[in-house]
């Protein structure tokens, strides 16, 4: 009996802390810093960049980067309608750039822009 309440509270648990959005990121923007408004996706299904997975990525002043800080799942599953892989967000975003990646401080998703599979 233990072990199966030791289980149960394991996997609620785990799934509980999937389910969060990144604590790491800052939940209000840093008045100092300057507010960026991007284009968000799938760097993969989306943006056409090289890899073997699928994950975030802005377009910031017309260059793609992978983002450091913000899961592909978490606004959602990626593959749902509106998920990063299905659609292209707008998005506000604080960080900096370091070796070719984002690293976000802040990244608040907005509404849905376009849904690349809708024009194919």
């Amino acid at each position: 009996m233990k072990l199966i309440c030791t289980l149960l509270m394991f996997c609620f648990f785990t799934t509980v802390g999937l389910a969060q959005v990144n604590k790491n990121l800052a939940s209000k923007p840093d008045p100092n810093k300057q507010l960026l408004s991007v284009d968000v996706s799938c760097g993969e299904c989306n943006f056409g960049m090289p890899g073997n997975d699928c994950d975030v990525a802005i377009i910031l002043n017309g260059k793609k980067y992978f983002v450091d800080g913000v899961g592909i799942s978490d606004y959602g599953h990626p593959h749902a309608k509106d998920g990063f892989c299905m659609a292209v967000h707008k998005a506000e975003i604080q960080g900096e750039i370091v070796k070719d990646r984002f690293k976000a401080t802040y990244f608040k998703r907005l509404e849905k822009t376009t849904n690349p599979t809708e024009s194919k």
